[in-house]
C-alpha cells in the first residue's frame, strides 16, 4: 500500500499540478491585467501635464488595491489548488488501491461498490480546473473587497515593513475566507451540485442524462466531504482536520512570500518603506506565485508541513466501511 500511496504521490505532482499552475496563471493573469494601470501612470510621470494630482491619485489607490488582490488571489489559488489536488488523487488512489485488492480476490474489502472506470478517473482529475473556468470571477471580486477592508485608511506614504505586510496578508486571507456562508470558499475550487458536469454536457448533447449517480458522482461528494468537515462515516477521522491544514498552509505560506520580498528588497522591507514604493514589488511578485510546482516554494513549504503530511496519509488509508 505504500508503494502505491507514493506512486499516487508522484502522478500529482508530475502531471496534474503543473497543468494546474500554467492554467491558473494564464487565468489570473487575464482577470487582473494591471499594465492598463502602470502604463497610464508611465506616461504621467513621463509627460506630467497629462494626468491632474486627483487623477494620479485614483490610479495609484486603484493599483494598491488591485495589486494586493491579485497577489493574495495567486497565493490563494497556488495554496488551496495543490490542497485540492492532493485531497483529490489520495481518494482516487484508495480507491482505485481498493478496486485492485478486489480484483486480485481480497477477501476483506466490499464487493457491492462499482469499479472506477477510465472515463471517471479523468473526469474527477480534470476538475480542479473549475476554479480556472468558473470560480475564477466570484473569488476575486471576494478577494478584492477584502482587500478594500484591509488597506481601508492605508496612505501611500505609510510605511509598512516585513511584520505590518504580513499582518496585511493574514488579513485578506482572514477576512476572504470568512465572508459568505462557513465554508462558502469551496464553492469557488468545485460546484456545489454534483449534477453540474452533468449539465454542462447536457447543454451541448441531447442524449445526455441527467438520472443515476456515478462513481465520478461518489468521488465528488467525498472530495466536498473533507474540504467542507461534513463528517460522514467515511470521512470522519480526516474530514474535521481539514481546516487546521489550511490554515497552517496560509500561514507557511505567507511566512514564504514575506521572506522572499524581504530577500528581493535588500533588506530595506525589515526596516520598512512607503507603500507607494511596495505596490510596484506587490505586482512584480505575484506571477512567480504560480510557478512551475518543482519551482515553487510555496508549494514546496507546504509540503515541509508534518501535520499536512500526515493529513493526506490518513485520508488515503482511510477505507470505506460502506
Amino acid at each position: 500500500m505504500q508503494a502505491h500511496y507514493e506512486e499516487v504521490q508522484r502522478i500529482a505532482d508530475a502531471t496534474t499540478l503543473p497543468h494546474a499552475m500554467h492554467y491558473l496563471s494564464i487565468r489570473i493573469a487575464e482577470e487582473l491585467d494591471l499594465s492598463p494601470l502602470t502604463d497610464k501612470l508611465l506616461r504621467g510621470k513621463e509627460q506630467p501635464y497629462t494626468l491632474s494630482s486627483s487623477e494620479k491619485l485614483e490610479l495609484w489607490d486603484r493599483l494598491k488595491i488591485l495589486s494586493f488582490t491579485k497577489l493574495v488571489v495567486a497565493l490563494w489559488a497556488v495554496t488551496m489548488v495543490s490542497l485540492y489536488i492532493r485531497v483529490q488523487v489520495n481518494i482516487l488512489g484508495r480507491h482505485l488501491y481498493i478496486d485492485t485488492a478486489r480484483g486480485l480476490g481480497s477477501s476483506d474489502l466490499p464487493e457491492d461498490a462499482d469499479l472506477i472506470d477510465r472515463d471517471d478517473q479523468q473526469k474527477f482529475l480534470a476538475s480542479v480546473d473549475y476554479l480556472a473556468n468558473y470560480g475564477m470571477q466570484a473569488m476575486i471580486s471576494n478577494v478584492q473587497a477584502a482587500a478594500d477592508e484591509a488597506l481601508k485608511g492605508k496612505q501611500l506614504r505609510d510605511i509598512f515593513n516585513t511584520v505590518v505586510l504580513h499582518e496585511t496578508f493574514m488579513q485578506i486571507l482572514e477576512v476572504f475566507m470568512s465572508m459568505g456562508s462557513p465554508h462558502q470558499w469551496v464553492d469557488f475550487l468545485m460546484p456545489r451540485d454534483i449534477r453540474f458536469y452533468k449539465l454542462v454536457t447536457a447543454s451541448g448533447h441531447d442524449e445526455t442524462t441527467l438520472s443515476g449517480a456515478t462513481k465520478f458522482d461518489e468521488l465528488m461528494v467525498e472530495t466536498r466531504a473533507v474540504l467542507s468537515r461534513k463528517k460522514t462515516l467515511l470521512l470522519l477521522s480526516c474530514s474535521a482536520e481539514y481546516t487546521s491544514v489550511v490554515d497552517m498552509s496560509f500561514k507557511a505560506a505567507v511566512d514564504a512570500l514575506i521572506d522572499e520580498m524581504r530577500v528581493q528588497s535588500g533588506g530595506s522591507l525589515i526596516s520598512g518603506m512607503p507603500l507607494a514604493k511596495l505596490v510596484p514589488r506587490v505586482v512584480q511578485m505575484s506571477p512567480s506565485l504560480l510557478a512551475e510546482p518543482s519551482n515553487n516554494r510555496i508549494i514546496q513549504v507546504i509540503r515541509t508541513i508534518p501535520e499536512v503530511e500526515l493529513f493526506f496519509t490518513l485520508l488515503y488509508a482511510n477505507m470505506s466501511d460502506s
